[in-house]
């Protein structure tokens, strides 16, 4: 295979989906290579899901300016992508007289950083909008313009309405190399062939120093910090919070907090623990992690339901040497554009690192918007939150929408076959649960798994033993005469 791009876009989290997003409302081809099955397989998929207000970044960084201007966006592409955000406030809590002086300082980071609406409040006020908040807060950081959001759905809305405009993206596709000639990218080699392109966009994630030194630059590594999470079951809110709860932040992050998400469920996390290079993919749970965790929750929270605990999962930041996020063109090689670096307030970030390195991209090239430009993507049924009435004209027209598949959820095969069948469809047992939260729900799949594996097959047109979890060699079951998944 040899293909032909304007930009080649390297990483399918929620910066390359965004980026990808905001190349397809311009007359430019763009091809973005992912190497899993799934979009979002890395870091999106395991964060904190907050869309963050911006008073925790330095004033003057990159990550500042990124961070309020992408909140901003958000608010406009919520409708226009239909996205699952909810503008819930955030607070950040103070247990003593110093950190209620750190809560000063943010306060006036954030005012420098233009954050409208931030406000300290007293303990008693704290506790007014979250019971649950321990009695030792002596008072709190309140940001409105703060969100929280389901950052799959984010990524996965990004490229869909990138695709419905003619953007093209590679899944299982891995870059084997850069080609650069005369100082400047000429091409993308991949497991899947050859792409010439005049502009290669590294957005990587934690790989993005290994991608930016097969083009030459090795100005930045990325260095792993991994955080750990426990996740609740809904019944679990009424004992938590509704927003996010912060500690107050340390030089390792913005701590350990208490926060609830957009579908109902309150997880406690992440911890920080630095990584050995040779780590970045270690996203195993540990019990000395899952007890730093519960411990320094009930600082905030002091009755963190632990039984109502239904999983737990971890991700890897992708930490900076530069301390902020690395954007814009290389010094050293012409046509490669580094995004990367991007860890926390990454997401809040993606749309505006979008527009800020496209917009240079599109001035360099001269190209122009797309007249036809469509806004929006498919619309995507959700049986449970449905009337009855609607239910029932929805299996009338499909009858599918009448067999649920995942029963903690309430989730159909109608709903399932949207998911494998849209544009950048489900390829695996965990991107239909993503898609359809399928597997999400107290059982975590005990139920729904085999019978999810089964509609894949069937759709795909695949051998059972070929249906994956979520990455590349995830196969969920294993051929009795070959001791192998996959093909035999």
């Amino acid at each position: 295979m040899t293909k032909q791009a304007d930009v080649v876009v390297i990483g399918g989290g929620i910066t390359g989906t965004a980026i990808l997003h905001e190349l397809a409302k311009y007359n430019l081809r763009a091809i973005l290579v992912e190497r899993e099955p799934e979009l979002a397989a890395g870091t999106t998929k395991a964060n904190s899901a907050i869309l963050h207000a911006g008073f925790d970044a330095p004033e003057g960084s990159m990550k500042a300016r990124m961070n309020v201007e992408g909140n901003k966006m958000y608010h406009d592409l919520k409708d226009e992508l239909n996205l699952e955000i909810r503008w819930s406030g955030s607070l950040v809590a103070a247990v003593d007289d110093e950190q209620m002086a750190v809560l000063k300082d943010l306060l006036k980071r954030g005012k420098d950083n233009d954050v409208p609406g931030l406000e300290i409040w007293d303990g008693n006020t704290v506790r007014e909008s979250e019971p649950n908040v321990s009695k030792d807060v002596k008072g709190a950081l309140w940001a409105p313009t703060a969100g929280i959001c389901w950052p799959f759905g984010l990524a996965l809305a990004f490229a869909e309405n990138a695709v419905i405009n003619g953007a093209e993206i590679l899944r299982e596709c891995t870059v084997t190399g850069i080609t650069v000639k005369n100082h400047s990218v000429t091409a993308v080699e991949t497991n899947q062939g050859t792409i010439e392109t005049k502009y290669v966009i590294n957005a990587a994630g934690i790989h993005a120093d290994e991608i930016s030194r097969l083009a030459g630059d090795d100005s930045f590594y990325i260095h792993p910090r991994k955080g750990e999470y426990i996740l609740f079951d809904k019944t679990a809110q009424k004992d938590l919070v509704y927003c996010p709860v912060f500690p107050t932040p340390t030089k390792m992050g913005k701590g350990i907090l208490v926060c609830a998400t957009t579908h109902g469920n309150v997880f406690v996390g992440p911890n920080a623990q630095d990584m050995s290079d040779d780590e970045k993919e270690n996203t195993a749970v540990t019990i000395p992690g899952m007890d730093e965790t519960l411990e320094k929750a009930r600082r905030l929270v002091p009755n963190i339901p632990v039984g109502a605990t239904i999983t737990e999962f971890a991700g890897v930041r992708a930490v900076s040497s530069t301390g902020d996020f690395v954007l814009g063109p290389s010094a050293i090689t012409r046509g490669l554009i580094q995004a990367a670096g991007i860890q926390s307030p990454g997401l809040t970030s993606a749309p505006a690192i979008a527009k800020y390195l496209v917009d240079g991209i599109a001035s360099e090239m001269s190209a122009a918007r797309k007249a036809d430009y469509k806004k929006g993507r498919p619309a995507q049924p959700c049986f449970r939150m449905l009337t009855n009435a609607d239910q029932k004209a929805l299996i009338a027209k499909d009858a599918r929408y009448g067999r649920v598949i995942c029963r903690c959820e309430t989730i159909t095969e109608g709903e399932i076959l949207d998911a494998i069948h849209r544009p950048v469809g489900a390829r695996t047992v965990d991107g239909v649960k993503r898609r359809t939260r399928a597997g999400m729900g107290r059982c975590q799949g005990g139920f729904c798994g085999p019978r999810v594996t089964q509609i894949l097959a069937r759709e795909l047109n695949i051998p059972i033993t070929e249906v994956r979890k979520e990455m590349s060699k995830s196969y969920m079951f294993y051929d009795k005469e070959t001791q192998s998944g996959g093909k035999a």
